[in-house]
């Protein structure tokens, strides 16, 4: 049986007033320290961003002695 992986996700929104370099060092940020990586991001015609970050969960596999 093959597992598939398990993921936790999290949003962040960005105001309309933030850079493309201010949303990229965020994001790298996020990926460099948090083990984020990023699932999707939208941007609205109004400027703000909206960004689906997600990252594996490790399970302990308990064993039976």
């Amino acid at each position: 049986m093959v597992r598939q992986p398990e993921y936790e996700y999290q949003s962040l929104s960005l105001p309309r007033g933030t850079t493309r370099n201010a949303a990229r060092q965020l994001l790298t940020e996020h990926a460099e320290y948090g083990h984020w990586e990023l699932d999707r991001l939208r941007l609205f015609p109004d400027g703000s961003r909206t960004v689906l970050l997600r990252r594996r969960i490790i399970r302990q596999v308990r064993s039976t002695w």
